[in-house]
């Protein structure tokens, strides 16, 4: 059985509706294209901590994210998804911190690789209610856990080394 592919043919015939963007990996290829959210704060000590939640298939801890939004940069796409899916408001970087790549098994397509683009979120404000509340658990992670917490590896990466982005 074959890995994870890069957008096939046959995606490509279907058109960019189906994933709304591709853009080109390091190594040239074109994928679906996703925005992410990596909202962040300061501890009571001054230490940086990150929140994630936890997918709605797998309960694997993931950044908040989703598809590009018509009309919205990727940043604010990725600030619209950490509201929805983990219950945060907060000032969003323009720039962002990395990208990392995650295989998913499309129900018609199979398995598809996806880019992720990860975007700093400084959280100043945690909402007791939220729309995704009853389908995703949230949690603040020093950076070091929260790496180790996730996967792929090249985002355990990014988590490690997470710098708070100067104003």
């Amino acid at each position: 059985m074959a890995g994870p592919m890069t957008v096939p043919a046959r995606v490509l015939r279907l058109g960019l509706s189906l994933f709304g963007r591709l853009e080109r990996s390091p190594e040239g290829e074109a994928l679906p294209l996703q925005a992410a959210a990596l909202p962040w704060r300061r501890g009571a000590k001054g230490e940086t901590e990150l929140l994630l939640v936890t997918s709605r298939s797998s309960g694997k801890w993931i950044p908040p994210k989703g598809w590009p939004m018509r009309g919205k940069s990727l940043a604010e796409a990725a600030q619209i998804e950490a509201y929805e899916e983990a219950g945060v408001r907060g000032r969003i970087s323009d720039v962002s911190c990395g990208a990392f790549q995650r295989s998913k098994t499309h129900r018609a397509l199979g398995p598809i690789t996806f880019l992720i683009k990860l975007y700093p979120l400084e959280v100043t404000e945690e909402l007791k209610t939220w729309p995704e509340q009853a389908q995703r658990k949230r949690r603040w992670f020093a950076p070091e856990a929260a790496a180790d917490a996730v996967q792929p590896a090249e985002l355990a990466d990014l988590l490690r080394s997470f710098r708070v982005p100067r104003r």
